[in-house]
């Protein structure tokens, strides 16, 4: 495996020279764009899925609601191009957050003298801790955690925090526990905790030995006043920006046609065919390909279930949807490494299938 450096040839021993000052605007910025978008959209949005409770609903193919109209009568074209409209509408709100805060957090990182620890397992319990409270879907937490990775965070800390973002949120949680038997959810559960204890850190000991000096893409001079530090962390943050959005921009685009299109193609009666292994497989494989947005994934498994999909079917797209995409997929493969990326897709749709076919010895 490889991480990818930014190709920005900056001073990387600027981090030991970053004043307080600039560390602390550093983190009032992300305090400011965190605040406005938790308070202001993302934890009334969540808790009002939440209260929705079995009346939850979601009218697109890939989103809650729509502002095109899609029929399944329409040219695939037509539906292909509608679904991607109502997807990039859908994540407008979070899209935005990932995009300021991600070269804020890769900011704020670059002032600090070390970004990882010498344990795997602590460096994925910190990551895993950081991704807990962001309230943002596997879309919007990829162009973060290309910021995360820039700044010489670990492999490690870096897929924790991709992993937990969609999975480990408190609503989300409280969603599953409450619309599912407790089972299939104790199996979501314990397919989110093998990711990010057994998985991230095992990718990252196959990392090669130099991987753990990468170099800060970013530069925070020594500042001396106050005036000094805001220029230097406004400099540094429209760096930080462009690093972020030269990349997860086009990728992003690319993922909601990618996505809209696998979408489309699916057979309407798929999911109500009889229950086999081989179904099972097919399942995991497509839904973890989905780019979806936040709580999404526990949403359509509960309608699914609701209108009769078999369990096993239910509990694969439960433990496969939302916690990874086409798109954070694309991300990792070019912030940290291809070979990173199609382990993780591997890794979720195995556990899918595994969820999958416990599940059909419950049902």
């Amino acid at each position: 495996m490889s991480a990818q450096v930014s190709a920005l040839n900056l001073n990387p021993a600027a981090s030991t020279t970053a004043t307080w000052r600039s560390r602390s605007l550093a983190i009032l910025l992300m305090v400011i764009i965190a605040g406005i978008f938790w308070i202001d959209s993302r934890y009334p949005a969540l808790m009002k899925r939440y209260h929705a409770g079995t009346l939850v609903k979601a009218v697109g193919s890939l989103t809650f609601g729509q502002i095109y109209s899609v029929d399944r009568s329409m040219p695939l074209a037509t539906r292909v191009w509608r679904t991607t409209a109502n997807w990039l509408d859908a994540n407008r709100v979070g899209m935005t957050f990932s995009f300021l805060f991600g070269p804020a957090a890769l900011t704020f990182l670059a002032t600090l003298k070390r970004r990882r620890t010498n344990s795997r397992y602590l460096n994925t319990f910190l990551g895993a801790i950081a991704g807990v409270p962001l309230g943002v879907c596997t879309n919007c937490v990829a162009p973060i955690a290309r910021g995360l990775m820039a700044s010489g965070m670990s492999t490690e800390s870096v897929l924790a925090t991709m992993f937990a973002s969609p999975a480990l949120n408190v609503v989300v949680l409280a969603m599953t526990f409450a619309l599912f038997p407790m089972s299939v959810a104790l199996l979501k559960l314990a397919t989110v905790f093998f990711l990010i204890f057994v998985f991230a850190p095992a990718v990252a000991s196959r990392a090669p030995k130099d991987s753990s000096t990468i170099p800060c893409p970013i530069e925070i001079p020594v500042s001396e006043a106050w005036s000094q530090a805001l220029i230097g962390v406004l400099r540094s943050y429209a760096k930080s920006f462009w690093y972020v959005f030269r990349v997860a921009l086009p990728l992003m685009l690319f993922a909601a046609v990618l996505g809209a299109l696998v979408v489309e193609l699916l057979p309407q009666q798929a999911l109500f065919a009889p229950v086999s292994a081989a179904g099972i497989v097919v399942v995991a494989l497509v839904a973890a390909f989905l780019p979806v947005p936040m709580a999404f994934d526990v949403a359509i498994a509960y309608i699914a279930m609701s209108k009769g999909v078999p369990l096993p079917y239910v509990a694969t797209i439960l433990c496969t949807l939302g916690i990874i995409s086409v798109y954070s997929l694309s991300i990792v493969g070019k912030s940290i490494s291809w070979r990173v990326a199609a382990a993780a897709y591997a890794t979720v749709a195995a556990l899918g299938t595994v969820a999958g076919l416990v599940a059909r010895t419950l049902a």
